[in-house]
């Protein structure tokens, strides 16, 4: 897969995440500065938020009144004309819809997964592939090499069997061991979960990771070298686990398998968590949270549902 594809995705997504700060209307003087460096900081970066805003302002003229009685009543004569008129990506906040768009690589991929959706398969050779939510790979086991498109990726690979992993960033050499490879805007973490992995950025030299290790392949080289955080690996049996900490953690990590949009209120990230939670499952997990925790989970759909601290009774 070309580099450029995989840099203007993560570009577009960049872009979004600035215009979703945007539209909270949170953003500080000094976040506007760092946006504003941002975009001159690269032709590319300008040319999508340019489109961003395009997107924004076409979107912005369907009455937020009419979209949300659309989406609750069940007229589905209503419904239809709205999708013919501006498509179902109207009814979520822009900078939602803009962060979700799978670009055609993506979608041309020899194995991708949707949003929330986990599989596992197991190559000729013997290696085994866990691809997470929202991800893409290609194969190609003629030359040993596997290319990680989009999301995130676990690889066994068995003894006698030498396998390369492709990111924008560089290359990762794999045998006789597992690892697990997540891509970021700017960076991919590669996490040894067994054995030893040799990672060799674009820029630099290689370095050898062992056993609950990671490290992040980055544009300008290779990030520190840290413990493995069993958080971000739980996935691969389906599940999240944290042991006292705060709540943000889980929630960013939860909003990856949800199929719409999950908001909190900023102070309910410092609330503190312990458990096991199922990811085939996440209203399921939102309900004990509001079950444990002081919060309360609103839902105007499936698909918008947002956190607030839970009201005081007199």
């Amino acid at each position: 897969m070309p580099a450029h594809s995989l840099e203007a995705r993560a570009v577009v997504r960049a872009a979004a995440r600035w215009l979703a700060l945007l539209e909270s209307g949170q953003a500080s003087p000094a976040d506007l500065q760092r946006l504003a460096q941002w975009r001159a900081s690269s032709s590319l970066h300008e040319s999508a938020w340019q489109k961003a805003q395009l997107l924004r302002q076409r979107f912005s003229q369907l009455p937020g009144e009419l979209a949300m009685a659309t989406l609750d009543r069940p007229d589905s004569g209503r419904r239809a004309l709205l999708k013919q008129a501006l498509g179902i990506a109207a009814l979520v906040p822009t900078a939602w819809l803009l962060s979700r768009q799978l670009p055609l690589d993506a979608w041309a991929a020899d194995v991708h997964t949707a949003v929330g959706e986990r599989r596992q398969l197991t190559l000729s050779d013997g290696t085994t592939l866990q691809l997470n939510t929202d991800s893409a790979v290609n194969i190609d086991l003629r030359t040993g090499r596997i290319v990680l498109v989009r999301g995130e990726v676990a690889v066994k690979v068995p003894e006698a069997v030498e396998l390369n992993i492709r990111v924008p960033y560089g290359q990762v050499a794999v045998s006789a061991a597992e690892v697990c490879m997540r891509l970021y805007d700017d960076y991919c973490r590669v996490s040894v979960a067994s054995g030893a992995a040799t990672l060799q950025p674009l820029r630099g030299a290689a370095i050898t990771l062992k056993a609950r290790q990671q490290a992040s392949l980055r544009a300008t080289g290779l990030g520190p070298v840290t413990a493995v955080d069993d958080l971000l690996l739980g996935w691969r049996e389906g599940v999240l686990r944290l042991d006292d900490r705060p709540l943000g953690d889980l929630l960013h990590e939860l909003r990856r398998y949800r199929p719409g949009l999950l908001r909190w209120a900023p102070e309910l990230e410092a609330l503190r968590v312990t458990g096991t939670f199922r990811l085939d499952d996440s209203d399921r997990v939102l309900a004990l949270l509001a079950a444990s925790l002081p919060l309360e989970v609103h839902a105007r759909t499936r698909y918008w549902v947002t956190l607030a601290p839970r009201e005081k009774r007199a």
